[in-house]
């Protein structure tokens, strides 16, 4: 099969090769705000909001609550000491050269450098200006007739109802004032269980929303789905549990013929074309840091910071309220959806990594249950200040999730042992292939609080031991997800790591290496580059044996350890 491979390779047009075999396989790369989906031979992937809006009665008294109140009876706002949120504020000030957060500028300063001054005034017909709340009915014709005088009447007679169902951003744009129930399946990198909210209903959810995606985006529908493969792309923050559910869900439930699951950041480094890097994936909510080394990630490296571009939005609130900037509008990230969607898009505008003072007029928009939308047009400070949270996050304010029931996690299947040692391709793939590089082998993966972006790239770096694959990772940053995008957030990278590794080391270059694709689904494009290459399949899990039996590969030895499926794929790239 390999030589095949090869000489296959050396003729055929990479165009070719796509069309041929991506056209059956479909991508998932599922996250916390959003999940992309598409064919492999696609260039870009759908993406959608990761959340779903679910209709339900009115209580019989006629009372009626909120539509997100259901999901947000598990969530509330942490507190954090005030102080330290300042002392992190005038800390990051002190280094880009702008007034403390209780310190004017001084009026004889230049006047501060400003933002897209126009971008959102509402003359030039942008979305913001126009917006509306989801439309939550539908039609339903009449179908019966009495007789021949008033049939014409019933046939065109039509009556409305709720839909059952909302997926992706209209979901968000529910008016609070309608009966719906809002819910996000993943939160923080993690199925988002809670007592509200059971470990079935979150599957379903996913069920769902993917098969939606699948059904209206690429026109697959359920009875044609065995003629399709799919490739899980999963975030390393998932663990062995969720793994192994998400597989039941694109097997037992969308009834793909097989799957085979990787791991975001490796793709990420597929996606650019890189063998080694230090891929840094920072998301909406969960920022990770993997290094890979000639195609194989090393789990010593992982690690995971809880905090990404929806916390760097509610900082941008918090920072203009503090320097009392913005409307006097009840503006709530953490309960009103539609203002994250605002907030969201400010900071994608606006907010950039740079040295002085940088100010913005925007139009910011209130949205009150009963009452037409408003504008405001406002002038934004000091937006450099909260995408250097990512350096310093205690100004960061994380929204606190009780954790989920004990019981979830007992796993009948022991899923969730700790010895990994797989029969694989001919011979025995586990930990000896790691043991004689890296010194530690941690069977959970390490997450930090309070802990900035440039140490921990530092810290997963410096955790290989080899000083030679040290000083090539720390040239080989690779940026990816939605905030890599952030203006001026290399040159800070570059920057902040470069000064957080120890005097000691003998390092001293640090690279961020340019994205060939966009950052935000570059590790999808990688999943269908891996899926298009793998002639072989050895790691493919079939349908039949996944529902009957679990994972069965070459000789049916069960993988207890799902945590580490992605890896089969490259020892056959590396055998």
């Amino acid at each position: 099969m390999a030589a095949y491979a090869q000489d296959y390779l050396k003729s055929v047009v990479p165009s070719q090769l796509i069309s041929e075999r991506g056209s059956n396989l479909v991508v998932i790369n599922p996250g916390s705000a959003n999940v992309r989906v598409g064919f492999a031979h696609q260039q870009v992937p759908f993406s959608v909001r990761h959340c779903i809006a679910r209709y339900f009665k009115p209580r019989s008294d006629g009372s009626r609550h909120s539509f997100l109140q259901d999901e947000m009876l598990n969530c509330k706002a942490s507190a954090p000491q005030n102080l330290e949120r300042e002392r992190a504020y005038d800390i990051i000030a002190s280094l880009l050269k702008i007034p403390f957060l209780d310190e004017e500028a001084p009026s004889s300063s230049l006047p501060p450098k400003m933002g897209r001054v126009d971008s959102f005034v509402p003359q030039q017909g942008r979305s913001d200006s126009a917006f509306t709340w989801t439309n939550v009915k539908e039609k339903v014709s009449k179908s019966h007739q009495t007789d021949e005088s008033t049939s014409t009447a019933l046939l065109n007679s039509e009556e409305y109802k709720y839909r059952e169902i909302i997926f992706g951003e209209d979901a968000l744009k529910i008016s609070p004032s309608e009966p719906y129930c809002l819910r996000r399946p993943i939160r923080r990198g993690h199925f988002n269980i809670s007592q509200n909210y059971s470990f079935q209903q979150v599957c379903e959810d996913l069920i769902a929303i993917w098969n939606w995606i699948l059904t209206e985006k690429l026109n697959i529908h359920l009875k044609d789905r065995s003629s399709y493969s799919a490739i899980l792309v999963l975030p390393e923050t998932f663990d062995n549990r969720e793994i192994k559910e998400m597989l039941s869900i694109v097997l037992r439930d969308l009834r793909f013929s097989t799957a085979v699951v990787h791991q975001e950041g490796l793709a990420a480094a597929f996606g650019n074309g890189l063998s080694t890097a230090c891929v840094v994936n920072i998301g909406a909510q969960v920022t990770s840091v993997i290094c890979v080394e000639d195609g194989v990630a090393i789990p010593a490296t992982t690690l995971t910071l809880p905090f990404g571009g929806e916390d760097i939005s509610r900082c941008l609130l918090w920072a203009q309220r503090r320097r009392q900037t913005w409307p006097n509008i009840p503006t709530d990230p953490l309960h009103k959806p539609v203002d994250l969607l605002m907030l969201n898009k400010l900071r994608e505008t606006y907010c950039q990594i740079r040295e002085g003072g940088y100010d913005g007029i925007a139009v910011v928009h209130s949205y009150e249950q009963d009452k037409p939308v408003s504008t405001h047009k406002t002038k934004l400070s000091s937006l450099n200040v909260p995408p250097m949270g990512l350096f310093y996050p205690k100004i960061f304010a994380h929204e606190e999730y009780s954790p989920p029931p004990r019981s979830w996690f007992n796993d009948s299947e022991d899923m969730l042992e700790d010895t990994w040692n797989m029969e694989y391709a001919g011979g025995n793939v586990g930990l000896g292939i790691w043991d004689s590089y890296y010194p530690v082998y941690p069977t959970r993966l390490k997450k930090y609080d309070n802990v900035g972006l440039a140490e921990a790239i530092v810290s997963s770096v410096l955790s290989t031991g080899r000083i030679d694959l040290q000083r090539k990772l720390f040239c080989s940053i690779q940026l990816i997800g939605g905030v890599a995008s952030t203006v001026g957030l290399v040159p800070a990278v570059e920057d902040r790591v470069l000064h957080a590794i120890p005097s000691n080391e003998a390092i001293d270059t640090v690279e961020v290496l340019q994205s060939r694709s966009e950052p935000s689904y570059v590790s999808w494009k990688g999943g269908a580059i891996i899926g298009i290459l793998d002639f072989g399949r050895e790691a493919w899990i079939y349908r039949e044996d996944w529902v009957k039996n679990g994972i069965h590969v070459g000789s049916g030895r069960k993988y207890k350890d799902s945590y580490f499926l992605q890896s089969q794929a490259m020892c056959y790239y590396n055998a």
